[in-house]
């Protein structure tokens, strides 16, 4: 049974419990919502019994379910007016990531994150999430007119890395990469990160500096896919089982090494089960961090944020 095949068949049963809730919400009958009720109290329990012996290569399929909440998602039930940017004013626009100011909170922020798409042709439109160099320079003239206006930024990250075709190499991809990590380690504005699937190597990086790093519960975060470090170190795919379990990609695993600041919890079965669920759950995360970074002085800011990535891989010898 391939990962894939094996994630799918233990989430079954909760599946099937929230078709049930669905049907119901449809339902004008005055039990309905006690029904709902319980039909989520039994998904609770079957998440129980499934979720402590998951494995990382099972979490990762979690983080790519289809059905997962993406950036605009986020945007368009936490986010009022929002007025997306396009064009990185020398090649092209880029769908795979998206950009703008909106209103968050009665507040003017600056957003910017990775889209994938819903269905085959928007996913093939928006290449899958993968920006080339133009999408990161569309990002850089996001988040400098951010700090032009003293607007926050908040940068969503859902992305299996940053494309690696020969066109995007010719227009220079590593070199957007490594500018946008110049600009954001300087940026005189608050930035908060939130991974809300897949973390793909420098594809996240990319627009992943900042003063908050979170991960929801169930997403990763890692220097290369299971599928990539399975190709390169074993030639083999069916080592990406192996290649999931050795990478620490989890976000507890993560948190511990520091990398990340907080973890998001997901509800039961995963944000694709109820994600309106955890789409509040990022907004909580989102407006109390917000307002624990928006008083702090520029300059402590900006060496709170040097410190925070300089002390990542410190390690001692016994």
């Amino acid at each position: 049974m391939s990962i894939i095949e094996d994630f799918y068949q233990l989430e079954r049963p909760i599946v099937l419990l929230k078709e049930q809730i669905d049907v119901l919400g449809l339902n004008a009958d005055p039990g309905a919502r006690d029904k709902i009720a319980a039909l989520r109290q039994e998904i609770e329990r079957e998440w129980a019994k499934i979720y402590p012996d998951l494995t990382p290569s099972q979490i990762v399929q979690i983080a790519r379910h289809p059905k997962r909440p993406y950036t605009l998602d986020y945007i368009n039930l936490l986010m009022q007016d929002f007025m997306e940017i396009h064009g990185d004013r020398r090649f092209a626009d880029d769908p795979a990531v998206v950009a703008g100011l909106a209103f968050y909170k009665g507040e003017t922020v600056a957003v910017i994150g990775h889209q994938k798409g819903r269905t085959t042709r928007e996913r093939i439109d928006r290449n899958f999430g993968q920006m080339n160099p133009e999408g990161y320079r569309k990002v850089l003239r996001v988040v400098k007119m951010a700090e032009k206006f003293g607007f926050p930024v908040i940068s969503f990250i859902d992305t299996p890395g940053a494309y690696p075709g020969i066109g995007a190499e010719e227009r220079g991809q590593g070199e957007a990469i490594a500018h946008n990590l110049k600009v954001f380690s300087t940026l005189r504005v608050p930035i908060v990160i939130v991974v809300i699937g897949e973390g793909g190597s420098g594809g996240a990086l990319g627009i992943g500096i900042g003063d908050s790093v979170a991960m929801l519960e169930n997403s990763f975060y890692s220097v290369i896919s299971p599928e990539g470090c399975a190709a390169i170190l074993w030639k083999d795919q069916n080592a990406v089982k192996l290649a999931a379990d050795n990478m620490k990609i989890r976000a507890r695993d993560l948190f511990g090494f520091g990398i990340i600041d907080e973890i998001i919890p997901e509800p039961p079965g995963g944000a694709h089960i109820d994600p309106e669920r955890a789409i509040r759950a990022v907004d909580e995360h989102l407006s109390r961090t917000l307002a624990a970074l928006k008083p702090v002085p520029k300059a402590d800011l900006l060496e709170a944020r040097y410190r925070k990535f300089r002390k990542m891989g410190i390690f001692t010898e016994s």
